[in-house]
């Protein structure tokens, strides 16, 4: 597995329960400066593909802006109602120096596992049986 952290945003640069996104290589991700610590995860709703960095945040979740899918900034998992069977990839983040960090993993295996993976964690962690469906259509 290689795992590598890339400098993404500064941290001002993010406002208080509020996200921005960045684009790190072919990937879009949203951060979210959660006042104690920032969270990140891929920037495209499971459903219809809307903005997360342009969601609400609520506690330790975003709320989509375009259908209102509420998904943990922790997990990547969906938390309410038809969002509960899907979920979206989480990265991990530290600060240095006022520039939040991302980790990636560049390994082939995870670079090409895509929404399968996802889905797999969604099924496993007690996700619908339509969590592939429903995840089928990330890219």
């Amino acid at each position: 597995m290689r795992e590598i952290w890339i400098r993404a945003v500064r941290c001002r640069d993010i406002p208080l329960r509020e996200g921005r996104a960045v684009k790190v290589g072919h990937r879009e991700i949203a951060i979210f400066n959660l006042g104690d610590r920032f969270a990140a995860v891929e920037n495209r709703c499971p459903h219809k593909g809307g903005p997360l960095a342009d969601g609400i945040v609520s506690g330790d979740a975003v709320v989509c802006p375009l259908h209102a899918w509420k998904l943990s900034l922790d997990t990547g998992m969906g938390l309410v109602g038809v969002s509960a069977a899907s979920c979206v990839q989480t990265f991990r983040t530290r600060v240095e120096q006022g520039i939040i960090l991302v980790e990636l993993d560049t390994s082939p295996e995870k670079a090409d596992a895509g929404c399968e993976s996802l889905s797999m964690i969604c099924v496993e962690q007690g996700g619908a049986a339509e969590a592939n469906e429903s995840s089928a259509s990330v890219s």
